[in-house]
């Protein structure tokens, strides 16, 4: 199954990486809060703003922070996503 987002709407894959401590002991990723950044895996068309498609600022494959408690969780095929509004996306991560 696929996730199709619409309107300005993005599923976003969270990164969950084990982190080792200072003594060497490893966190899995249930063990410590969740990191606010997430990768871009479907983007939706955009909003339409006085008749007009408002383009996305965002594309698949992009790394974005976004809001603490903004979006929705869903979980598809094993996987969790969460799916959230353009605006709540604060920045967008370059490498």
């Amino acid at each position: 199954m696929k996730l199709r987002p619409l309107g300005d709407r993005v599923v976003l894959k969270q990164s969950v990486a084990e982190e080792t401590t200072k003594s060497g002991i490893v966190l899995p990723g249930q063990a410590k809060e969740k990191p606010q950044y997430a990768e871009v895996i479907e983007v939706g068309p955009g909003a339409v703003v006085d008749g007009k498609l408002v383009p996305m600022d965002v594309k698949v494959g992009d790394t974005v922070i976004y809001q603490k408690f903004a979006g929705s969780e869903v979980k598809l095929d094993d996987e969790e996503y969460i799916v959230i509004k353009q605006d709540s996306i604060l920045a967008i991560v370059e490498k």
